[in-house]
């Protein structure tokens, strides 16, 4: 699949696949799913009596499974799915297994780059993650919440350190959770542990977690913050000094600290999604700034229009702008960007994404059954019976759409100057 800017980008329409009917001998075909680049259909397809293959363009994989779920593609282009055979699963990517079977395997997890997947591995009734077909040498009695860094060098989970008995109450209060990182699990033991996320580097972790059964607040690294709350939600590294802030409740009100110290000032009915720039200067929320009225907010200053769900969150690339979606209590969707609702609303709508450059923003949404992708407000000239999130190219000038129509797939370049 290679980089964006290796991709097709000359406007126009192209049909990829002419018919999504079964392919002959096929017994049923699953939802369609698209590579990034548009050019790759796929569906799990049933091709015999408990046989299972995955269906690409009009070609099938040669092998042949007894189940198969959860195609996914990775930033190189391999297109993954985890597969049953003889009652062990396995992850095969490109049709080749990737390891040993094992009892089960989830959450397919890619490198930056593609080089590194992950998955989360059962073996004997106990788990861990596997990278690359090797899975950790240590196994827990329990791992979920499975992260993975940005270049693939490191991985964690949320894992179950010590043995509880059943109705152990003072055992679970002496906590036995914790997280292990590359298979090694951290010396400290937690009542709950939650949300854990790497730095930009990988060679940091935070976390929220229970230090008492009444007690939250944000591990780093194994070290708990000082301070203590009554709730606290998923931390974010700074870009700019390697800080962790998190959204914490006090007295009944949200606001936010940084490193266990105040940052925002508990003023909020809820704080949520909270997400710096890459420069680490500007620090974005969604807030309620009263009951059932939420918005966005960046570095404490709320947008001024409020509305009953708000969710979704987006910071454009340089930071100064950001989307949300916006909606009636999951009725009437609104695409919200820079404080501003587009004009219209949708059955469902899909987070908005920017252009590389920020200057455009594109999105798709639902209305009585169809499909369109939306350009800073103005809708591609015709809707469609399915379509994929869209892309824009490299110099935010030309935006991909992916869609179906009329039971063919097809791939559009449109100019963003078009809509």
């Amino acid at each position: 699949m290679g980089k964006i800017s290796s991709w097709d980008w000359e406007p126009g329409q192209k049909t990829v696949v002419k018919s999504l009917s079964l392919l002959e001998g096929h017994e049923w075909q699953e939802e369609p799913y698209v590579s990034p680049d548009g050019e790759t259909f796929v569906a799990i397809v049933k091709v015999g009596d408990g046989e299972f293959s995955i269906r690409t363009n009009d070609s099938v994989w040669e092998t042949t499974f007894e189940k198969i779920w959860y195609p996914k593609f990775s930033p190189d282009g391999r297109l993954t799915a985890i597969c049953q055979q003889d009652m062990e699963w396995v992850l095969v990517a490109d049709g080749e297994a990737i390891g040993e079977t094992t009892d089960y395997i989830w959450d397919t997890m890619f490198s930056e780059d593609g080089s590194v997947i992950a998955t989360v591995y059962k073996s004997m009734e106990r788990y861990g993650i596997c990278v690359n077909g090797e899975p950790w040498e240590t196994l827990y009695e329990n791992a979920n919440m499975p992260v993975l860094s940005k270049d693939g060098a490191h991985n964690a989970a949320v894992i179950q350190a010590d043995s509880l008995a059943a109705a152990d109450l003072e055992g679970f209060k002496r906590g036995v959770y914790t997280v292990a990182v590359n298979g090694e699990p951290w010396k400290g033991r937690y009542v709950n542990i939650w949300n854990p996320v790497f730095n930009e580097a990988g060679d940091s972790l935070a976390a929220t977690c229970r230090t008492t059964v009444y007690d939250h607040t944000v591990v780093v690294d194994d070290k708990p913050w000082p301070t203590t709350y009554n709730q606290v939600w998923e931390p974010v590294f700074c870009p700019k000094d390697g800080g962790v802030a998190a959204p914490v409740r006090v007295a009944g009100k949200w606001g936010v600290d940084k490193n266990g110290q105040t940052l925002w000032e508990p003023r909020y009915i809820q704080c949520l999604y909270l997400q710096y720039d890459a420069s680490g200067e500007k620090l974005w929320a969604v807030v309620a700034t009263s009951y059932g009225q939420f918005t966005a907010c960046v570095n404490n200053a709320p947008w001024n229009e409020t509305w009953p769900t708000v969710s979704d969150l987006v910071v454009s690339p340089d930071g100064q702008r950001a989307a949300i979606l916006a909606s009636n209590c999951n009725e009437d969707f609104r695409i919200v960007v820079d404080g501003t609702p587009w004009s219209g609303t949708y059955d469902m709508a899909w987070p908005a994404v920017f252009s590389p450059d920020s200057k455009a923003v594109a999105a798709k949404v639902e209305k009585n059954g169809r499909f369109r992708i939306l350009v800073n407000g103005k809708s591609y000239e015709r809707d469609f019976d399915a379509v994929w999130p869209p892309i824009f190219s490299e110099d935010g000038t030309k935006v991909l759409i992916r869609a179906i129509e009329n039971n063919s797939y097809i791939r559009i370049v449109a100019e963003v100057c078009d809509f």
